[in-house]
């Protein structure tokens, strides 16, 4: 009895431990370049932290910027796949004062731009009772257990107007930010099934939102 509860333990626990181990894009070093607000460009490579605002290169030593002395920076992210794009923009995130912060451009046109900010996030779930387990040789008596791990999540922007407005992931409010062509727009997510919340999607509805205003 001792000894199975042990294997699952430590099964239980490699299981968070593999999940912790994942390795976020921010979390590697990619090829890069980093654009100093002096027309200064540095190549190398390029790790970057959105919480802090910070972007680090790596040539013979590392250095460090803050989203105040950088424009922007472009990475190779060769496990998400192609070139990703941040720039430095003035922006209030708590509601005071705007300060530069980093935000990467997935799309954008003459009329609007599609930004986001990544952050990782706890990703919870419910492993069940382990009752329905019993083919698996799990305790019958042990109830419930929930497996902690982490995942990719982004928080969504538009640029229009001169302003950056955060993006409520509602649809209703795409739709008000999209205003002008509701019924192309719509009509364009039906048929391609796109959702309203999700990254490739927003980034074509918002695309093809530029397109229709070309015409």
């Amino acid at each position: 009895m001792k000894k199975a509860a042990l294997t699952v333990s430590l099964l239980f626990w490699g299981i968070i431990y593999v999940l912790a181990q994942n390795q976020f894009p921010s979390q590697i070093w990619h090829k890069g370049t980093i654009f100093g607000t002096e027309g200064q460009t540095y190549s190398g490579l390029v790790k970057y932290d959105l919480d802090n605002n910070l972007v680090q290169l790596q040539t013979d030593r590392i250095s460090t910027f803050t989203a105040s002395n950088v424009t922007s920076f472009e990475i190779l992210d060769e496990t998400y796949g192609g070139i990703r794009k941040f720039y430095s923009l003035p922006y209030s995130l708590n509601g005071d004062y705007e300060t530069p912060i980093f935000f990467e451009i997935l799309t954008q046109g003459d009329d609007i731009a599609l930004l986001c900010r990544e952050y990782i996030a706890t990703d919870s779930r419910n492993m069940g009772p382990y009752n329905s387990m019993m083919g698996m040789g799990m305790n019958p008596f042990w109830g419930p257990q929930t497996m902690v791990g982490y995942r990719l999540a982004f928080n969504y922007y538009f640029f229009k107007n001169n302003q950056i407005q955060r993006y409520s992931l509602k649809k209703k409010d795409l739709f008000n930010l999209l205003s002008g062509h509701e019924e192309e727009i719509n009509l364009f997510m039906r048929k391609n099934r796109l959702e309203h919340d999700k990254r490739g999607d927003l980034l074509r509805i918002t695309a093809y939102y530029n397109e229709l205003n070309k015409n």
